[in-house]
């Protein structure tokens, strides 16, 4: 048998396992695509108008490299926010960012403290750094802010993650309480604050930006309400010293050239954003009549999905999904305890809820046995 390079410790310890199966692989394997993808919590509704103009108008120019430096859309990010643009670095998307500052903050063994169903991608990122994950229970179907507070106290842990609005349950704090939070932060723990919903839910939970404050790093996208889910691009906002240390070692080539003139003519359309946040808010209302006209419980929402409880275990509520992915509806489901007792439904176009509303009272009754 032929000898092998090896891996890392730390890699060659970590499972054969990705954060999420899309829904691109789930039509392979099913042989068909989905009539209706509201899972993935994208928006359906797509970029502006002016943004596909601009990107038609420089899709031959994509021979050159994009600028390392991403200037142009860092100025008008700093600009967007009333920062400096020292404080300010783009990423490939949150996902991106998010492996950066587990690189940045996290050394092998060290405890990182984040909500038990929170995004996972977070976790994949820590876990390939070799960090010693330490989840906290959400409380009432919202993340558990003493909670984690006194998990990152006892645990001296240097990191934590936030989402506020939230992913997988759709809740959020007001901006008061988030900033409680930072203040009883313990000055040596980073905390992220990821904001990727931020622009879909009120503004009373975004808490003004203070980029004095060196152990809070804040994180946006263009993945959701602005549409720009495929071309990864995003951006983080923080005190001038951390972002300087983000330079040290970020993919300097990893937002492509479209991806930044994509995300530069998104922040300039900002009518379009509100539009997009009408449409939104609409489509989440629609969701929860679908859900309560079936007898199952939608929850507050302030992103671009609701999640619904089904009532029921998380048996049950993985049944609803299943039946669901077998009448070409694509949605998914938290999978935690005491979270998982829910499906979660993206925002999609007005014939997708059209047939999702057609779709769940089988799904339903399939799930039940009847």
């Amino acid at each position: 048998m032929r000898q092998r390079p090896s891996l890392t410790p730390i890699i060659g310890a970590l499972p054969t396992t990705v954060p999420f199966v899309g829904p691109e692989a789930q039509e392979r394997e099913r042989g068909r695509p989905f009539r209706a993808r509201i899972g993935a919590n994208e928006s359906s509704f797509g970029p502006s108008p002016r943004v596909i103009a601009r990107m038609e108008s420089v899709a031959r120019d994509q021979w050159m490299y994009c600028d390392p430096d991403n200037y142009d859309l860092k100025v008008a990010v700093a600009a967007h926010h009333g920062v400096a643009i020292e404080n300010v670095v783009v990423g490939e998307g949150i996902d991106g960012l998010l492996g950066l500052v587990a690189r940045m903050y996290v050394g092998p063994g060290d405890a990182v403290v984040t909500s038990l169903g929170a995004y996972p991608t977070f976790n994949f990122h820590i876990a390939g750094v070799g960090g010693r994950l330490v989840t906290v229970p959400y409380a009432n179907d919202k993340e558990d802010l003493d909670g984690l507070i006194a998990k990152v106290v006892s645990e001296k842990a240097p990191l934590v993650y936030l989402s506020n609005p939230d992913n997988p349950m759709g809740s959020w704090w007001e901006a008061p309480d988030v900033l409680r939070f930072i203040e009883a932060l313990p000055e040596t723990t980073m905390l992220v604050l990821d904001e990727a919903y931020g622009e879909l839910g009120p503004a009373s939970a975004l808490p003004a930006i203070d980029v004095s404050r060196p152990n809070v790093v804040r994180m946006r996208t263009f993945s959701k309400a602005y549409g720009l889910a495929g071309i990864r691009c995003g951006y983080a906002v923080a005190e001038a010293e951390v972002i300087r240390d983000f330079e040290k070692i970020r993919n300097h080539y990893g937002v492509s050239r479209m991806a930044q003139i994509a995300g530069l003519e998104a922040l300039a359309d900002q009518d379009y954003l509100r539009s997009v946040v009408a449409r939104v808010a609409a489509g989440r209302e629609r969701i929860s009549a679908i859900a309560r006209q079936n007898e199952l419980k939608p929850l507050p929402s302030a992103t671009n999905f609701v999640t619904i409880d089904c009532g029921r275990d998380g048996a049950f509520a993985l049944k609803v999904m299943q039946n669901l992915l077998s009448r070409d509806v694509f949605i998914r489901k938290p999978m935690a305890p005491r979270l998982d007792r829910c499906i979660r439904v993206s925002v999609g176009l007005d014939h997708e809820l059209d047939i999702f509303a057609e779709e769940l009272p089988g799904a339903l009754a399939a799930a039940r046995g009847n």
